[in-house]
């Protein structure tokens, strides 16, 4: 399966609740949690967190197309 190219056509803001995960933002965002790449390279200053603490400012990229990563193994494809 070949990655489908996507462009970040703006983003939105969003506050970090306890517990939040990029997979569960991507999940939540773009129904597919294998985007949470999209959210954690919006976003440098928080790419080494796996669960925020809450209150974290974030940016939630709005983009025109859902990608799949040609990167991934053909299991999570």
């Amino acid at each position: 399966m070949a990655s489908t190219a996507s462009s970040v056509v703006g983003h939105r803001p969003y506050t970090a609740r306890q517990g939040d995960s990029y997979d569960m933002l991507a999940l939540q965002a773009y129904g597919d949690e294998r985007m949470a790449h999209v959210i954690a390279k919006a976003n440098p200053g928080h790419i080494g967190v796996l669960v925020f603490e809450g209150g974290e400012e974030l940016r939630i990229p709005i983009v025109s197309k859902v990608e799949t990563p040609a990167t991934l193994p053909p299991w999570r494809r």
